[in-house]
């Protein structure tokens, strides 16, 4: 494979994410990660067995996100990806951007794991409220 083929199934990778938060299809946000990807937000780090109470609980609205910056590895790949959110019914924002690490897979390029890191009005950088996501884990 040519690095451009890999830039674009990668970018193409993100977009299907972003589509799939839109309109809250989480299966299509599944089915952009490789089997042992996670996600990190709020302080914590959750696997892909919790993203659908994680991703119901999410604010709905659209996802925004611009073209990703990637260095490609052979068959992996990190990245960083702006990212504004438009919450549907006040039409609120959220900025920051997405820290990413990719993998090659049998089924192409996949997310392996996926931070969030929130851009705040006073301008600090985190990664959002502890325990703002409330885990139901026995």
């Amino acid at each position: 494979m040519r690095p451009t083929d890999d830039l674009v199934e990668i970018e193409q990778l993100l977009a299907r994410y972003a589509v799939a938060m839109t309109r809250g299809d989480v299966d299509g946000v599944l089915g952009v990660f490789s089997p042992d990807g996670s996600y990190s937000a709020f302080g914590d780090t959750y696997p892909l067995d919790e993203f659908p109470a994680l991703v119901a609980a999410a604010p709905k609205g659209l996802f925004l996100v611009g073209t990703p910056l990637i260095e490609v590895d052979g068959d992996t790949a990190t990245g960083t990806q702006p990212l504004c959110f438009v919450e549907h019914s006040a039409h609120t924002m959220r900025i920051g951007y997405y820290n990413d690490t990719y993998t090659r897979t049998g089924d192409g390029w996949r997310l392996r794991t996926r931070a969030m890191t929130f851009i705040r009005r006073n301008g600090d950088h985190d990664s959002g409220r502890p325990h703002a996501f409330e885990r139901t884990r026995s």
